[in-house]
């Protein structure tokens, strides 16, 4: 069985990180959306509401599972038995991140590999980051969003 991670802080998940999804399907017969704690990026929805958009954006996906994690991604690898991460990239200034992870990744666990997807053309300026900076002047960003996503944001915006 081909298992991969995709981790992140999806915070929200955003139609960039579905397409990153969407694709990674054709690859692999299991998909971990492992979303991360990450309190360093103080993010703006708890871990268990940022869990919950992404199972209601991917239900519609037989081969993902969705988990919170708040330790190294190479001990959740081994926990899960997956060697392989995907990471999404938009531009050159997330592949130099990218890439040292990669190989801080790699320092640790020498069989983990990571795979680097780009996200299609219409969805490269998206991030959580810019959805957050709409959200916080209740800009739109219902079309940044699945629409079970922007429901549940709604629903705690209220």
């Amino acid at each position: 069985m081909r298992k991969a991670i995709y981790p992140g802080t999806f915070d929200p998940i955003t139609n960039g990180h579905l397409d990153i999804i969407k694709r990674a399907c054709h690859m692999f017969d299991e998909i971990i959306v492992a979303v991360a704690v990450s309190q360093a990026k103080k993010p703006m929805f708890t871990l268990e509401q940022r869990i919950q958009m992404v199972q209601a954006a991917t239900e519609e996906f037989s081969k993902i599972k969705v988990i919170g994690f708040d330790n190294l991604l190479v001990n959740l690898s081994d926990e899960l038995n997956a060697n392989i991460i995907i990471r999404g990239l938009r531009a050159v200034s997330d592949f130099e991140y990218e890439l040292q992870m990669g190989y801080a990744n790699a320092s640790l666990k020498k069989e983990l590999e990571t795979i680097y997807l780009m996200p299609s053309l219409e969805h490269a300026f998206v991030s959580s980051s810019v959805v957050r900076s709409i959200l916080a002047f209740h800009g739109k960003v219902d079309h940044l969003l699945a629409p079970s996503t922007h429901k549940i944001i709604e629903e705690i915006r209220k």
